[in-house]
């Protein structure tokens, strides 16, 4: 038997149009596709599926819950498509020891994690897994 892998997550809206409007308009996915109700978003190997529900409010109200981390090969750029977006922040960018983060807020009220590894902490990660 195969072990589970993670493949999406379900974002609940009230305003499926908007949030789907925002993650399209500010990460450019690799997919973009309306399967039944559900927008469908692929990023890499994971997908973001965007859908309405009757059983929740307009905002989140414990955003850092679930933070979705986008790994960027620009952070720069990103952060610019997001701002022309009217995005807010909860963390702006800022460079750590080389690596760019930075915490957006998306217009349901998630984080959406920014996260442009330098080459250095790619390759430490790289060791520390072998």
């Amino acid at each position: 038997m195969s072990r589970p892998s993670l493949d999406s997550i379900l974002l609940a809206s009230t305003n499926p149009e908007r949030l789907h409007a925002w993650y399209a308009g500010s990460l450019d996915p690799e997919d973009d596709t309306k399967v039944d109700t559900y927008l469908v978003l692929k990023f890499g190997t994971f997908h973001v599926l965007i859908d309405s529900r009757a059983d929740i409010g307009d905002t989140n109200p414990e955003p850092g819950r679930i933070i979705l981390n986008f790994d960027v090969s620009d952070a720069r750029d990103v952060v610019a498509r997001m701002e022309r977006l009217g995005t807010r922040w909860a963390a702006e960018l800022e460079d750590r020891d080389g690596s760019l983060f930075a915490t957006a807020i998306d217009p349901d009220g998630n984080y959406v994690q920014l996260i442009q590894l330098s080459e250095e902490h790619k390759a430490a990660m790289a060791a520390s897994n072998q």
